[in-house]
């Protein structure tokens, strides 16, 4: 008797009993085929030219735009995104592939005179090969866009294995992708750890975006065989505000980036840390901007906070605050759906987990500081390094916090969430591993440079 096949499956959140997916994992033996049948196709996608790749890429930004409502619906329903915020990623989806349409055209290389005699020398950029991309659901159309569109820009082929829970949405994106592609270019594969770990196994360039220790895993794969690799494995990012910040909108703000789609961004505020005179204004103007967060159905324009995931997710969130005095939420809503309020809570004991880890939910601790350096060493003293705001009206403040904090992405007077494509995305110690995304640096981390010298026949 053999073992049963493994079910993909995925559930709307909010209504846990509505089955968008459920599908065979295809095996690893799946994903090696679909990896070779994509290296059979990259060199006539490649040699294709600048001209024929920018045109493909136009055409997948034209076609998701045309499919912007379903596909927002889609998001809503598969991983409860808030509609606003469902409609924000559909068109900064649509935005990327147009970014990068005009990315064949770059340079990718430069002319060099030779130490001595006649000849060239050039430098050029070429593409790995197969990208072998595994992406989260909580963006189930841009971070897979953002990874795959450098990557069919400079040349390569893609295979993608979206998380479970996004299956329906990237199955979507593949039918619209696959349209103006050729076949065998834009692969997606659904699928788990087995599927992951033979994409890993058989890319040429791998690029992830998920948990640390699946992270931590696919890097050191990865780096075992030699490959390039990329990988975003969340944060426990701070809002540090200052006594001479304005309270009302430093509270907005940040509530906004604890609560927005439930906390479930790896950009999110899970620390508050509020400067000296500032923690009795900003405990009172957060806790009461927490509570007015709207929580609810995703598919309602107003709702901001949404269901959690999954179950296990919920509970996650449940089990963090649990003992905790909350200043705000701390509270599971009765009926269908996995929903927690938005909570913020303080005295947080030394050690906690809330200190240490990334729950991934609609749950910030607040902690107080005696000055800016204090805060930054409270900032800084995570394992985590993705995003840090500071909300203050003092330039010289500001510009301190920029040469101090230890994050990849520091936002001044603004939300830690929120995104520019055509910037490099990431962070320092256990929030990244490898090169940046996003903008140019995603071109640079598709492709390798090759150094060539041109001599004249006969030259000695």
């Amino acid at each position: 008797m053999t073992d049963a096949v493994p079910l993909i499956t995925s559930c709307n959140p909010t209504d846990p009993s509505d089955v968008l997916v459920r599908v065979p994992a295809p095996g690893a033996f799946a994903v090696a085929d679909a990896v070779e049948r994509a290296r059979a196709a990259q060199p006539e996608w490649l040699l294709g030219g600048a001209a024929a790749r920018s045109a493909a890429l136009g055409a997948v930004a034209a076609a998701l735009d045309a499919a912007a409502a379903e596909l927002t619906a889609l998001a809503v329903r598969e991983v409860g995104k808030p509609l606003a915020e469902a409609r924000a990623e559909v068109a900064r989806t649509v935005a990327i592939w147009r970014y990068y349409a005009q990315a064949p055209y770059e340079p990718v290389g430069a002319v060099h005179e030779t130490a001595a005699g006649p000849g060239l020398l050039l430098t050029r950029r070429r593409p790995h090969g197969v990208a072998g991309l595994i992406t989260p659901w909580n963006f189930p159309f841009a971070i897979p866009s953002w990874k795959a569109a450098p990557a069919l820009a400079t040349g390569n082929v893609v295979v993608l294995k979206p998380a479970p829970e996004a299956t329906a949405c990237a199955q979507r994106l593949a039918e619209i992708v696959q349209r103006a592609l050729p076949a065998g270019v834009f692969t997606v594969l659904p699928g788990g750890a087995t599927e992951g770990d033979a994409l890993v196994s058989a890319a040429d360039v791998v690029s992830f975006t998920g948990s640390t220790t699946v992270g931590r895993s696919v890097a050191r794969a990865a780096t075992e065989r030699g490959v390039p690799v990329q990988a975003e494995m969340g944060g426990l990012n701070a809002a540090i505000v200052l006594p001479d910040a304005d309270i009302e909108q430093a509270a907005a703000h940040t509530a906004a980036a604890i609560a927005g789609y439930a906390g479930q961004k790896c950009t999110a505020t899970s620390r508050v840390i509020a400067v000296g005179a500032a923690l009795d204004p900003l405990r009172e103007a957060l806790s009461e901007a927490l509570r007015s967060v709207p929580v609810g159905d995703p598919a309602d324009g107003a709702t901001v906070s949404g269901p959690l995931i999954n179950q296990c997710a919920r509970d996650r969130v449940r089990d963090a605050w649990h003992g905790l005095g909350a200043l705000a939420g701390g509270t599971v809503p009765d009926g269908p759906g996995w929903y927690a309020a938005p909570t913020l809570v303080e005295k947080v004991p030394a050690g906690h987990r809330l200190l240490r880890e990334e729950v991934f939910g609609p749950l910030a601790v607040l902690l107080p500081a005696d000055d800016l350096a204090h805060a930054v060493r409270i900032a800084n003293s995570v394992p985590y390094g993705l995003v840090t705001s500071v909300h203050t009206a003092d330039l010289d403040a500001a510009l301190r916090g920029l040469d101090l904090l230890d994050t990849g992405m520091i936002r001044i007077n603004a939300p830690s969430t929120g995104v520019d494509f055509h910037l490099p995305f990431g962070g320092v110690k256990a929030s990244s591993h490898g090169p940046r995304e996003q903008g140019r640096a995603a071109l640079e981390f598709y492709t390798s440079s090759r150094t060539y010298t041109l001599s004249p026949a006969g030259a000695t």
